[in-house]
């Protein structure tokens, strides 16, 4: 077949039904989950999908070839590589590729992309992406004259089109489905999802919109720490009831409170923004850090995850500079934000400081590599990025060994600031989200709040306080927004943007 030489409108149809074939399964396994296929009106929807899938991917790539030989052969490589990789993570993870989760891949560093590298992912790219590129590469195509690509084109867009009008009483169906069916079809899920992330970035305010100025009503000396956990769900916590012991540490700790709260999205990047915001905008305004250190108050940030908005503060420090500084077995683990940090406070000349200590604990798919050896409570674990290979005991008690972790870390914390009885001191520990572990064949996070099961936005929101005498609102549930103000309060910070309603702390 590579020998011979293949018309146009043929080698774009097969190229067409070899896409289909290979990358749509989740595609459809998602329409006939919610559709009624039992129904004529149903199986008309599923065969018009079908049919409009291969005819118009076959009439895009038909586009490309007639613009040039070689641009139609270098996109279509393109979209068969990045379709195997697609595919790849929408079948072990059960993820969509929406706009959020394109957001996902552009922020993740090596460090955490490395992680999921797999035999699997090796076998997915070859046979599904490296196979059909050779064909490509190899292929005889006659192309045609103008006068028929144009014939071709006008009358498969006819068709298009009467096949779109003839499921007009569909199209509320569709358009309700739109995000997810979107999400799953390859090549366009990340190609139109990509341009929208890049043009939403663009859009976006390229400098921060500065908040009102800020006044410190006292001297007292006060720290305030806030915990921004990676992917831990309130569920597997023993605090909030989890039958296994994930919290022997905190659950022995006075002035300790939780909250039930919900996250404002499934993903890093999203979830910071709203937590160190002031209020649910689409804008850049200047956030928490960056307003607090433009006002007087010393800011501490260090860091073994990414996703942060611009940060404009002095004391920053990521995984790579802390590890600089560092010597041990606890370099290659969270405990590492811990490190000298006691010692920094101490060295402050600052009545009023903000620690940030963005961990990375709870993050999948190697949960088994994110806590200490001595941290290994419950066995056996998951020890592969394919979470699907693993029974469900090993990915939980994978997962419950980092809350474990987690436990002692904001145990240290609060250890860390009983040692300096000159501030009054509190602790927040809020995570960015929750983590799916095999529930309803989910995995890990990232799956858009409409459809998004409540692991992944049920957290955890810890407080403790220094002072046993300070007071906390009854609540029966938080939001990330409550960190902002709550912050400001218990710094005695006044600010015109200050917003009673999302504090935490009586007067």
């Amino acid at each position: 077949m590579l020998k011979k030489e293949i018309k146009i409108t043929h080698f774009v149809l097969l190229l067409s039904l070899i896409n289909f074939i290979f990358f749509h399964y989740p595609f459809y396994v998602f329409v006939f989950n919610n559709l009624n296929y039992n129904s004529i009106s149903g199986v008309f929807v599923i065969i018009s999908l079908i049919i409009l899938m291969i005819i118009l991917n076959a009439f895009v790539f038909y586009l490309f070839f007639n613009l040039s030989k070689y641009f139609g052969k270098f996109i279509l490589i393109l979209f068969f590589i990045l379709n195997a990789l697609a595919v790849y993570f929408v079948n072990t993870y059960s993820v969509i590729i929406d706009k959020s989760m394109i957001g996902n891949v552009f922020n993740t560093n090596y460090e955490e992309s490395s992680s999921y590298f797999s035999f699997k992912l090796i076998l997915y790219l070859l046979f599904l992406g490296v196979l059909p590129s050779i064909y490509v590469t190899k292929a005889k195509i006659i192309k045609v004259t103008f006068k028929k690509f144009m014939i071709t084109s006008s009358l498969t867009l006819l068709f298009v089109l009467l096949l779109v009008f003839a499921n007009a009483s569909n199209w509320l169906w569709i358009d309700k489905n739109s995000k997810q069916l979107g999400g799953l079809a390859m090549p366009w899920s990340y190609t139109v999802n990509t341009i929208s992330y890049f043009n939403s970035k663009h859009k976006k305010n390229k400098k921060e919109i500065l908040l009102p100025n800020a006044t410190i009503k006292d001297n007292k000396k006060s720290i305030f720490v806030l915990v921004i956990g990676e992917s831990a769900r309130s569920e597997n916590f023993s605090l909030y009831g989890y039958k296994k012991e994930t919290n022997p540490l905190l659950s022995k700790t006075s002035n300790l409170h939780h909250f039930n709260a919900t996250s404002c999205t499934t993903y890093t990047t999203g979830s910071l923004k709203c937590i160190l915001e002031h209020q649910d905008t689409g804008d850049l305004y200047e956030i928490l850090p960056n307003y607090l250190h433009r006002n007087d108050v010393e800011v501490i940030w260090k860091s073994t995850n990414w996703g942060e908005p611009p940060l404009h503060i002095k004391n920053f420090k990521n995984k790579s500079a802390l590890k600089e500084s560092c010597k041990g077995e606890i370099c290659d683990y969270d405990g590492i934000l811990l490190e000298g940090l006691k010692e920094q406070i101490e060295l402050s000349t600052n009545n009023k400081i903000l620690v940030v200590l963005h961990t990375s604990t709870s993050h999948g798919p190697t949960y088994n590599k994110k806590y200490p050896p001595q941290f290994e409570v419950f066995k056996p674990v998951c020890k592969s990025v394919e979470l699907s290979n693993c029974s469900q005991e090993e990915l939980i008690n994978a997962y419950d060994n980092t809350i474990v972790y987690t436990d002692y870390l904001l145990h240290q914390v609060i250890e860390n600031l009983k040692a300096l009885p000159s501030y009054e001191s509190a602790m927040f520990f809020v995570s960015d989200h929750g983590e799916s572990l095999g529930e309803k064949n989910l995995y890990m996070h990232g799956l858009p709040m409409s459809i998004a099961p409540k692991e992944q936005y049920e957290i955890p929101f810890i407080v403790w306080m220094s002072n046993p005498s300070k007071q906390l609102k009854p609540s029966s549930n938080l939001t990330q927004h409550h960190v902002f103000h709550s912050v400001l309060r218990f710094l005695s910070v006044e600010s015109p943007i200050y917003n009673e309603e999302m504090n935490i702390f009586m007067k």
